[in-house]
């Protein structure tokens, strides 16, 4: 059996990595204030595809270090890898193709820093997470997704890198709303799919701790996202336009939340997890549009 193009676009996690790769959009787009230079817009287009690039490799590595488990597993059983359409040699050849591509690209026509970070966002989610957090403690997606939650850092980055100015707060801000975003999010799917994590022995936090503390701590972590998506208001980053739409969108977030302590059927938590990617794209679809309109929006931040 050859494998096909559509096999190695099934390696890439399209899915996951649009998410990843819009989140870094948004982080170029606060990055520049006013209309994008050329120069903005080349770094732009070209970090966005070096990042793309090095998301993808990122989440073929994954699939062949958890090929094991992923064949114990239903919603990934599927996977090209599993059912034999792709040889490992080629998934690791495919990886580093990519992985080469988005160095060469983000070093020689973005700017180092951006290769840097984003190399290491590989490491932390491909390597770390995969082969050793995943495997070791029920706070993997805790610790891990720190990994995950850098796209808007490596977005920022790819713009301002280039001129050697940096806002960390600005920079880190969406970083910390994925971060805390990611483990309600997660751990949704992980109750629903928590007789296969037992299966394949990875100590999810349903399969250690038991369906009532995750509910809880799903609760905890989903007050926490509510304020740390109003933070970019409290520090004049975002203004009204965004602020409605996180209020609106974390009121039906906390619902679910609250809800999922005793969920009505076997599929909320499926729901919930659905939502919550829906939330994240919307959230940040706020944040972009607000910053693009904040100078025609009264009470509209302005980033510094």
């Amino acid at each position: 059996m050859s494998a096909t193009a559509r096999d190695y676009w099934d390696l890439t996690k399209p899915k996951v990595v649009g998410l990843i790769v819009f989140t870094a959009l948004v982080g170029m787009s606060l990055a520049i204030e006013t209309v994008p230079t050329a120069e903005q817009l080349r770094a732009g287009v070209l970090g966005f595809i070096g990042i793309w690039l090095a998301a993808s490799a990122a989440a073929a590595i994954n699939q062949l270090l958890d090929a094991r488990i992923d064949a114990q597993m239903a919603r990934t059983s599927w996977r090209p890898l599993v059912v034999g359409k792709v040889r490992p040699w080629q998934v690791l050849v495919f990886a580093g193709v990519l992985t080469a591509l988005s160095m060469a690209l983000l070093v020689l026509w973005v700017n180092v820093i951006t290769a840097v970070l984003t190399f290491g966002s590989l490491i932390g989610y491909a390597v770390i997470y995969t082969v050793y957090l995943k495997r070791a403690t029920p706070q993997n997606i805790v610790i891990g997704g720190v990994a995950g939650a850098t796209p808007p850092l490596l977005g920022w980055a790819s713009i301002t890198g280039m001129r050697g100015e940096w806002d960390w707060a600005y920079a880190l801000l969406p970083v910390l709303i994925i971060f805390v975003w990611t483990p309600p999010h997660f751990w949704a799917l992980a109750i629903f799919r928590r007789a296969d994590y037992a299966k394949a022995a990875i100590p999810m936090l349903p399969v250690t701790h038991g369906v009532a503390y995750t509910r809880k701590q799903i609760l905890l972590y989903s007050v926490l996202l509510l304020i740390s998506t109003l933070l970019p208001v409290v520090v004049g980053m975002s203004g009204l336009f965004y602020l409605g739409g996180a209020v609106v969108l974390g009121g039906v977030f906390l619902w679910y939340a609250w809800r999922q302590l005793d969920p009505p059927d076997a599929m909320f938590d499926m729901r919930f997890f659905r939502y919550s990617i829906v939330y994240l794209m919307a959230l940040f679809a706020f944040l972009l549009v607000d910053h693009w309109l904040k100078p025609w929006l009264p009470g509209s931040g302005m980033v510094g």
